[in-house]
């Protein structure tokens, strides 16, 4: 098929070597963001290359929100093909095309097609990314909202269904009845056991919804944990015209991220899987070890840097990455909070580790947005930072940089001002009316109440309370740089 994004003298980018007419999905995706397609669509892209017996195994990309309409548009328009620029920590960045996304539905238009390819005997694994905040799971309970109101009505109305989880339920029903076998879901999405919270939200949908179904699939559908990390940033207006003019192409859909890549799978699929270990992917028994290594030091990292920066006036992590004081505040962040937490797995040297991360967070050529880092910390704080500050509590550890964190998102998301009284826009798609009242409280003890904290009760040790309170105060009156500076002192 003729390519339109791709001009003809574009020599600035690493084509296609296999046919795509003759690869067939194999695996169905939920969620075709920047993340997924910087991570495995570029994997099945190289697997594609090098091998085709492989070529069962090609990806059908499933968009189910009305916010997809863009990227849907525009990847349906080059055929699924789109450019991956990796940027190298040394300057030099590559480009390639890539062609592992071989269908494209979006539900909007099309909601039964989606159901039907959940039911195709060629699709083997149901993959997703989908955010941490979708599946759903109530922070404090750690319970499947069954009174979601979109999940409310994906119980009752399974032939139209509006979530994740009504799509596939009634997709199973399908493969079920047609005897198409079984089949895997797999998470990629950055949650620690994420295959076995993929699990909880399922079946506690299926049990609800057909008890039947339920017991289908759990003799026939297995849910493996798995870690990814590659630090992908959002895609701005801007970023195309410079990707484009960069590599001399007219792609509307472009991704970049970092050359850096990572992905931990549990070896439990139901109905086979790619070769991806030909590339580069890691199989094993056991991805615990690898999930909190990679959550408590990158991830959390990243939320522990990104309220501070932003409220000191930074809007791209390599720009703050140039402050040595910002550096200095999250390396003894990972070596004195965290490190005593993270056994390292395999052969993995925890030091070297640590200062890949630095030099990542640095890389001046993915200059990721400090925003992205901000947005949605509801769903990353339970993940990334409740469950090793939990445990810093119980043991009686320094608690100075968590709590200047959490005080720094309070002012955050309560003055949504920063350090040069510039205004900014929030993104908090989980906040609860009652969050909202507890964010918007003069008590800075009531923000400790937040969603986001429910597991473990902060308010109770006085150790954090106090510097938490001394630093809520200080912000406000100095702003968050000169309190950064004041700690580390």
């Amino acid at each position: 098929m003729k390519r339109t994004f791709i001009l003809p003298n574009s020599t600035n980018v690493e084509t296609i070597g296999y046919d795509r007419g003759l690869v067939k999905a194999g695996i169905l995706h939920f969620g075709v963001g920047n993340f997924h397609r910087a991570h495995m669509e570029a994997f099945t892209n190289r697997l594609l290359e090098i091998s085709s017996s492989q070529r069962n195994w090609g990806i059908h990309g499933a968009m189910l929100l009305p916010s997809d309409e863009r990227l849907y548009k525009a990847l349906k328009s080059q055929n699924g093909e789109y450019t991956l620029t990796v940027c190298g920590r040394d300057g030099v960045d590559k480009t390639y095309l890539i062609g592992s996304l071989v269908g494209l539905t979006w539900a909007v238009e099309n909601s039964d097609e989606v159901i039907d390819k959940i039911a195709d005997p060629d699709i083997h694994i149901l993959s997703m990314t989908i955010t941490e905040g979708g599946y759903n799971i109530d922070k404090e309970t750690d319970v499947f909202m069954l009174d979601n109101a979109d999940v409310a009505h994906d119980l009752i109305e399974r032939k139209s269904p509006k979530t994740v989880f009504g799509f596939i339920a009634e997709g199973l029903r399908r493969r079920r009845d047609n005897g198409a076998g079984g089949v895997t879901i797999l998470s990629c999405d950055n949650l620690q056991h994420n295959g076995d919270t993929a699990r909880k939200a399922f079946m506690s949908f299926f049990s609800a919804q057909d008890p039947e179904l339920a017991q289908w699939v759990e003799d026939n559908v297995t849910f493996p944990n798995s870690m990814v990390d590659r630090i992908t940033p959002a895609t701005l207006p801007a970023d195309i015209e410079r990707l484009n003019k960069r590599n001399d192409t007219d792609d509307k859909a472009p991704v970049y991220c970092e050359d850096f890549i990572q992905w931990v799978i549990e070896d439990n699929f139901a109905a086979g899987r790619p070769e991806w270990e030909a590339v580069g992917v890691e199989f094993t028994d056991d991805v615990s070890a690898y999930e909190n290594m990679k959550l408590s030091l990158l991830n959390a990292s990243h939320t522990l840097l990104s309220y501070p920066s932003f409220l000191s006036g930074y809007r791209k992590v390599d720009e703050a990455m140039g402050d040595a004081d910002i550096v200095r505040y999250v390396r003894e962040f990972m070596d004195k909070d965290i490190t005593p937490y993270v056994p390292a797995p395999g052969d993995t040297d925890l030091d070297q580790y640590k200062q890949t991360l630095i030099e990542r967070f640095g890389n001046h050529s993915v200059s990721d947005q400090i925003a992205r880092l901000c947005g949605d910390g509801v769903s990353k704080f339970p993940v990334y930072v409740i469950p090793n500050l939990k445990k810093m509590i119980h043991d009686g550890k320094d608690l100075t940089r968590v709590a200047f964190l959490i005080a720094s998102y309070r002012h955050y998301l309560k003055y949504r001002k920063d350090d040069k009284v510039e205004s900014f826009e929030i993104f908090e798609p989980w906040l609860t009316e009652e969050d909202n009242k507890l964010v918007n409280s003069d008590n800075p003890m009531d923000f400790l109440r937040l969603s986001a904290f429910g597991g473990v009760d902060l308010g109770n040790s006085d150790a954090f309370t106090t510097l938490y309170n001394a630093y809520c105060a200080r912000i406000a009156s100095d702003g968050a740089d000169a309190t950064l500076r004041s700690i580390l002192q």
